[in-house]
């Protein structure tokens, strides 16, 4: 029997958890795979040509379509077995929901009409793309903020939820470039150290302001964090965090002379580093707000569908969650290595 008062050996006690689980690792799939293609979009307007916008989109052209497939699956997961909390948080959420999807949107045609589009009219589909990245990107940022604050509806939690927004565009923007500093060589590539390095202490910022501002939104969620013992068993989490942050800083100031001494050694380390700070940050988030879907209002038990429907649902999850992870890792395994000239 849980401290809520449900017996997790029943359908209706475990099967609540076990979507809340496979809905978090859908949004934190989302987050990184789809947030390093934002980030790269978000960096398009930096290029210096043509030829380098092309190396771009080509580095994220074969994952950037199925990488959205994470958030059709959380966000159907939240529909299908929360449906109490979805009709809560995207009422909540309506237009960042909207722009979101504006921008997805537009992100989707330019991508598409620059292929076919004629020279002097590829900058527009270009501008196109970049605008979509950092709305999107913007957004999502916008709506962590509200989650984070208990959809507060003033101004002080409108201001933290646009701060955040700004601050994961530069996330995502240091995920984007150091992506790029695995795929790409050359001028680009030392171009994208410089991006990583630029958008590194936003990225610590947003970390930090989260961290701050998550303990004081609910006596409860600051007791997880700060009563004793758990002060001193969750502390590896922002020391490590912190830890990753100076590798990512590290690395970014060394790989220039290695790269002009043709050396390659290491140039996975931004991106991987930035990505652990997404899985601690993650972690530490999903750590406070559980079993919360709305903080102290709403709970995963409260917002669940009947355990019939969930059981009906859970038989098709088994099948089709493992598909999608073997082609997500078939197609990153088939287009693995560094990116070349955009071809069609």
């Amino acid at each position: 029997m849980s401290e809520f008062g449900v017996d997790l050996t029943t359908p209706a006690g475990w099967l609540p958890l076990v979507f809340a689980l496979v809905m978090a690792l859908s949004m934190l799939a989302y987050v990184i795979l789809d947030g390093y293609d934002l980030g790269v979009g978000a960096l398009l307007d930096s290029a210096d040509s043509v030829a380098q916008k092309d190396i771009m989109i080509a580095s994220i052209g074969p994952f950037w379509d199925a990488n959205e497939t994470w958030l059709v699956l959380g966000v159907g997961v939240l529909l299908v077995g929360f449906p109490m909390a979805h009709g809560v948080i995207l009422g909540a959420l309506y237009l960042p929901v909207a722009l979101m999807l504006v921008a997805l949107s537009l992100r989707g045609v330019a991508f598409d009409f620059r292929v076919k589009a004629k020279a002097q009219h590829r900058p527009l589909w270009d501008k196109t793309f970049y605008i979509g990245s950092l709305l999107a990107s913007w957004s999502q940022g916008f709506m962590l903020g509200q989650l984070i604050t208990g959809f507060q509806q003033d101004a002080a939690g409108y201001l933290f939820s646009a701060l955040i927004g700004f601050c994961l565009v530069f996330a995502y923007r240091l995920l984007g470039a150091g992506w790029l500093i695995m795929k790409t060589e050359g001028a680009l590539q030392l171009k994208a150290v410089k991006w990583a390095k630029a958008s590194l202490w936003l990225t610590a910022a947003g970390v930090l302001a989260i961290s701050v501002a998550t303990p004081l939104v609910s006596p409860r969620i600051f007791d997880k964090w700060f009563s004793f013992p758990n002060l001193l068993m969750l502390l590896p989490i922002p020391a490590t965090t912190l830890a990753l942050f100076v590798v990512i800083w590290r690395s970014l100031s060394r790989l220039p002379t290695r790269f002009a001494q043709g050396n390659q050694y290491g140039a996975g380390v931004p991106f991987a580093s930035s990505v652990g700070v997404f899985l601690l940050s993650f972690y530490g988030l999903a750590y406070s707000l559980f079993p919360w879907l709305v903080i102290d209002k709403i709970n995963i038990w409260q917002a669940a569908s009947s355990p019939e429907a969930l059981l009906v649902i859970f038989y098709g999850v088994v099948l089709v969650l493992p598909v999608i992870i073997g082609y997500t890792v078939f197609a990153y395994r088939v287009f693995w290595g560094k990116s070349t000239q955009l071809r069609y």
